[in-house]
């Protein structure tokens, strides 16, 4: 057995935290990575397993590392991404209702001419499968499901990774508390009818490969949703 390292329990804890700082943050364990076992740690800095555990929870916090039960604790991530995570996960959460349909106002008309040189007829398919589970929604959390996920369908149509990457940022976006708050309140059974209008009329200009049309409808519905959600 390893003499413990320090010579006081806050000592070996400090010293258990650094050791892991050094082997996670300076790369030197993998993704994948199975860590010592909390007995093992313990021994080795002269610390309960609980002290362990209360040690490696701060990694298993942020996502770093992670705990599988019966099985062990495993390197999950290293901590630049982690890093970035929580800086994306900052900025999304930074981003306001105005804000957001701003961004959607300028890019999302420009998706209808990508949709309209490349989608299939299979992502008609599923614009087709997501208009009608929208309109067969019973409640507010359904329909919003199903909102978001037609216009996750309309990002993929057009088949630019690029598009598709903003789409899953401005879905990040709408999840926030304050966006739904909005939502919910603006969204009366009567509006909620003529966006159903409004999202069959847009596929219906896409499926006849009708780009300008297309892209005014995209406009002229995210300026009413504004209009809506902020009383303009």
């Amino acid at each position: 057995m390893q003499k413990p390292i320090g010579s006081s329990k806050a000592a070996t804890t400090d010293a258990l935290a650094r050791y892991l700082e050094e082997q996670i943050d300076g790369g030197l364990w993998a993704i994948g990575m199975k860590l010592p076992a909390e007995r093992t740690l313990g021994e080795r800095f002269g610390i309960s397993r609980g002290s362990v555990r209360r040690t490696v929870e701060d990694y298993v916090a942020r996502g770093i590392l992670k705990r599988s039960a019966g099985s062990g604790t495993y390197v999950a991530q290293l901590p630049q991404q982690a890093r970035r995570e929580r800086w994306h996960q900052a900025a999304v959460r930074n981003v306001s209702p105005a804000e957001l349909m701003e961004a959607r106002l300028l890019l999302e008309p420009l998706l209808a001419g990508l949709i309209v040189r490349k989608a299939t007829p299979e992502d008609f398919a599923r614009l087709e499968h997501c208009l009608l589970e929208s309109e067969r929604a019973e409640t507010f959390e359904e329909f919003e499901y199903w909102d978001g996920a037609l216009h996750e369908a309309l990002s993929e149509a057009g088949h630019n990774a690029f598009f598709v990457l903003c789409q899953r940022n401005i879905s990040e976006a709408r999840e926030t508390g304050e966006w739904g708050r909005l939502k919910q309140q603006a969204l009366t059974p009567a509006r909620r009818a003529r966006y159903e209008q409004e999202h069959r009329a847009l596929v219906a200009a896409l499926r006849a490969r009708d780009e300008q049309a297309a892209s005014q409808l995209i406009r002229a519905h995210l300026e009413e949703v504004r209009r809506n959600l902020f009383g303009e």
